[in-house]
């Protein structure tokens, strides 16, 4: 037993110390969602080579939003962490990228280190949360009106308190800003960041639904100014438009596409599922279907 541990340390170190490393060397680190083993020996074993030079994702994104959805549960936290933690632990078994944690609003902040602790031993390299309070109403939704706010101070406190209860310098918290989304603005998001900055974040999401990118454009100019500067993460799922290299020319460091993995699987499922029943017979949709060679040959 001590053996085995012992050999898988320096997987765990590296791991969760190669998104800070990735952060510091590249222009922009792409991150995909991953819901599932499967899903994360694809984003592990995929590639391709650009004008001679090989291409891949960085990272894996662990999203609340598809972990509850595979679930069969709605996007408002009713998927507890230890069941989330779970499956972590299943796509750490068959994968060696590094790991975010989406964390929504980080529950109760007394429960916070306890979470934290787990997400640092287990070898994930960051968490994410934002700064919204009470049931959770995810951001993409057009109605926002009832969703509120956390204080400065009482969201500021919440970063402290993660980082605290963090045992390694290379784990990252990353405060996730609502301003946009809620309609608060380019001050009130600007403000937020230098704050949550100062109380310890080490990057900074800006959330936006806008389809276009100037307000993320604004929001750069005007946090790199500041003495408070930490690296910028988007999630652009309602901006799919815009390519890498233009928002790293704006200054993100870290691109998430959030959820398209368990969106593509959706759509093609119910396709398959409709045309075997349709025609009685799965001949029709053979070439929508892996072989069953190669499923069977995932595993080496």
């Amino acid at each position: 037993i001590k053996k085995k541990i012992s050999s898988s340390l320096p997987l765990i170190y590296g791991r969760r110390s190669r998104l800070k490393r990735l952060i510091a060397s590249k222009k922009i680190v792409r991150v995909l969602e991953s819901h599932s083993p499967l899903t994360g020996m694809i984003i592990e074993e995929l590639f391709t080579n650009r004008k001679g030079q090989r291409e891949e994702f960085d990272a894996m994104w662990s999203s609340s939003l598809t972990d509850s959805s595979i679930k069969g549960k709605p996007d408002n936290q009713s998927v507890d962490y230890s069941s989330s933690l779970e499956m972590l632990n299943d796509i750490l078994d068959v994968t060696s990228k590094p790991i975010i944690f989406d964390a929504d609003n980080g529950g109760r902040i007394e429960h916070m280190p306890y979470l934290v602790k787990s997400l640092d031993r287990m070898g994930i390299s960051a968490m994410v949360i934002e700064d919204k309070i009470g049931l959770k109403k995810n951001s993409l939704f057009k109605d926002q009106s009832n969703v509120k706010q956390d204080t400065i101070r009482n969201f500021k406190n919440k970063i402290s308190v993660a980082k605290k209860a963090s045992f390694s310098e290379d784990f990252m918290v990353i405060a996730r800003i609502e301003s946009f989304i809620l309609g608060k603005g380019l001050n009130d998001a600007v403000r937020r960041a230098e704050e949550y900055s100062k109380a310890g974040a080490d990057a900074i999401l800006i959330h936006s639904k806008d389809k276009t990118i100037n307000n993320l454009i604004q929001f750069s100019k005007r946090f790199s100014k500041s003495k408070f500067y930490k690296p910028l993460v988007c999630v652009p799922s309602a901006y799919p438009q815009i390519k890498e290299n233009q928002l790293s020319k704006i200054g993100f460091k870290i691109v998430i596409y959030a959820n398209h993995l368990l969106r593509t699987s959706y759509k093609s499922m119910k396709e398959v599922a409709l045309e075997i029943l349709t025609n009685q017979r799965s001949f029709n949709s053979r070439k929508k279907m892996s072989t069953i060679q190669e499923v069977i040959s995932l595993i080496k």
